[in-house]
């Protein structure tokens, strides 16, 4: 049994037209499927998805940054194995390609979780990571006219996805390129196992929304708690997202649990996300009625 969800961030807004951003998550979930068929681990798939994400240039993570108040681009990400809780994450990335990649090798070779700003450069330089080289053709800005940029003081916009295996393995990651008009060294929940991504046997969940509140309640893990208490996975995502909202936060998350149940609540007026279930159906969207 093998399952999928994915999301291209909260912040959607009914005026804006997503037909592309539809169409490309489709794709992103029909090429995991393949992979997942064929019996690709959790983690491996998770980061693929991620890479597809960025690389598009249609969400506000890896092509799709904006820079912040001083003129930089600064990319976050964090990826999580469920079978192990090994974790690894940057923050305040500046000129590389891939920030899930940066954060898949901090996870992969060395002994901490997570690396930051020139540090987190400095590595990936030496782990041969693409560079970018010219970053003002590179980066597109995307999301425009979302919640994740202005007006607003808590702005935001991420990808994310979460994998169950074959094997019954689940990972989590999550990726994003900030916001325009952030302060320098900024750093949402994104790449911070726990408030952004979590992973372990029970449940995977991705984040998507004003970090500063997924922060403060430790939204990624604080599902996974839910379910070993004894609650369903909607009722989990449910009761995190309520509690952001409670507290004047915006935004949504997707989850998965070991039996393949899926569950995407938000608070935004929209949230792009596609998924894949056990029963090999995919599904895409961004609105609810």
């Amino acid at each position: 049994m093998t399952a999928l969800i994915l999301h291209g961030g909260a912040g959607a807004r009914r005026e804006r037209n997503y037909d592309a951003e539809v169409v490309h998550m489709r794709q992103v979930v029909e090429a995991m499927k393949v992979r997942l068929d064929a019996g690709d681990s959790a983690l491996d798939v998770a980061t693929a998805a991620i890479v597809m994400l960025e690389d598009s240039g249609l969400y506000v993570a890896g092509k799709g940054a904006s820079p912040n108040l001083a003129g930089a681009y600064e990319l976050d990400a964090s990826i999580m194995d469920g079978s192990t809780r090994r974790a690894g994450a940057v923050a305040a990335l500046q000129a590389f390609r891939n920030p899930v990649v940066a954060a898949r090798a901090v996870m992969d070779r060395t002994p901490h979780v997570m690396l930051v700003g020139e540090g987190a450069a400095l590595f990936a330089h030496d782990q041969g990571l693409e560079p970018i080289a010219d970053e003002a053709a590179w980066f597109t800005g995307a999301g425009q006219g979302e919640d994740n940029h202005p007006p607003g003081t808590l702005s935001h916009g991420t990808v994310g996805v979460c994998v169950l295996d074959a094997q019954g393995r689940l990972a989590a990651a999550t990726s994003t390129a900030g916001v325009f008009g952030k302060m320098p060294g900024r750093v949402g929940d994104t790449p911070i196992p726990a408030a952004g991504t979590w992973a372990d046997a029970r449940a995977a969940t991705s984040c998507t929304g004003q970090g500063e509140y997924f922060i403060r309640v430790a939204a990624a893990a604080q599902v996974a708690w839910r379910v070993a208490a004894g609650q369903t996975l909607a009722e989990a995502t449910q009761a995190v997202i309520d509690e952001i909202g409670s507290m004047g936060g915006d935004g949504g998350m997707i989850a998965l649990d070991a039996a393949g149940n899926i569950a995407a609540p938000f608070n935004s007026q929209g949230m792009k996300h596609a998924w894949l279930t056990p029963a090999g159906e995919i599904g895409v969207e961004v609105f609810r009625d």
